[in-house]
């Protein structure tokens, strides 16, 4: 399917009164692009660690409308009526509020299927000397012997593993998983951490996630790697297998209590410092007498943050990995 995309270049002040006239002219929605920096509050709200980068001195700003193709190509007349319609409606507003370098830029762009194109991008890869993480469709990865193979479909959950700060817990995981540990993955994504965990010999692993739909592709993955998957409607536990639910630590205390009638020597959480920091006190209930919390996701302009934040809430940092602008730290409950 094709669409025609009209590009209004207009002022940052007329943003409002523009896409009012669009949607008067029975455009359903509207695509802004500007300068404006996000709030503290929006940035706390969208997890936003890296700071955005935006020349706030330019006050332009694009907002974009789409008018479905019916055929290969748009009739020349009609786009410059919808063209011409958009001005005049637009031009209305002229007398209230600065246009700015107001025009009307037309382009024609087409579905894609986004969901699956970003596919060619993910290849196999290897963490450490044995780790071969490599996608489900991929079907000439070069595997060794000896190799821990972790087939991975993140579909739309966040986490391929390929990030420094997956790299850095999957390490970690190594220093203390045993045949005898649990471990609870807190913000588990695509499920990597929970099947490396078992893979690496844990007991069993349970995964949770405010997202079921990375809850949904967790168990996919587990599957798919042969893990024993148990399925249960509340979150507990089956020694030699792997479990995902759905549900947010931080906020929902019946969660939060199903999770706390088992103890975990191993909490693991690859998320943001700003959620990993109000996160440790909830941790400490699921942790066992001299567990550790491994928490990754952190940058290392924030790492002296965390630590004090841990400290605080009555963690002992004993480990550190550090790989590019990423920190993981390894903390035991006192």
């Amino acid at each position: 399917m094709k669409w025609t995309v009209y590009t209004v270049t207009t002022s940052v002040e007329a943003e409002d009164y523009v896409c009012a006239a669009l949607m008067e002219l029975g455009f359903e929605g509207v695509e802004i692009v500007d300068n404006v920096p996000l709030t503290e509050a929006e940035a706390k709200a969208q997890f936003i660690d890296i700071p955005l980068v935006c020349d706030e001195s330019d006050t332009t700003s694009q907002i974009r409308c789409y008018e479905e193709l019916t055929g290969d190509s748009a009739d020349e007349s009609d786009i410059e009526k919808s063209v011409a319609s958009i001005r005049e409606a637009v031009s209305e507003y002229a007398d209230i509020v600065d246009l700015g370098d107001f025009r009307v830029d037309v382009s024609v762009t087409e579905d894609l299927d986004w969901i699956n194109n970003w596919k060619q991008y993910f290849h196999s890869f290897r963490i450490g000397e044995d780790i071969l993480v490599k996608p489900t469709w991929e079907t000439d990865a070069e595997i060794r012997d000896g190799d821990m193979v972790i087939e991975i479909d993140p579909g739309t959950a966040f986490g391929t593993g390929s990030h420094e700060t997956t790299w850095l817990c999957i390490e970690g995981l190594r220093d203390v998983v045993t045949k005898d540990t649990a471990v609870l993955d807190i913000g588990c994504g695509s499920g990597i951490l929970s099947i490396v965990a078992m893979k690496l010999g844990a007991a069993y692993a349970v995964g949770v996630d405010i997202d079921p739909i990375a809850v949904d592709v967790s168990k996919e993955n587990a599957t798919q790697n042969g893990l024993s998957l148990f399925k249960a409607e509340v979150p507990e536990i089956k020694p030699g297998t792997v479990s995902f639910f759905a549900g947010d630590v931080l906020s929902d205390e019946a969660f939060c209590e199903a999770l706390t009638l088992e103890k975990y020597p191993v909490v693991v959480a690859n998320i943001l410092a700003d959620v990993i920091m109000p996160l440790a006190p909830v941790v400490k209930r699921f942790l066992t007498k001299d567990g550790v919390f491994l928490c990754s996701g952190i940058l290392n302009t924030r790492e002296e943050e965390v630590r004090a934040s841990l400290a605080k809430d009555g963690y002992e940092v004993i480990g550190v990995r550090r790989k590019n602008d990423w920190v993981s730290l390894l903390a035991r409950a006192l």
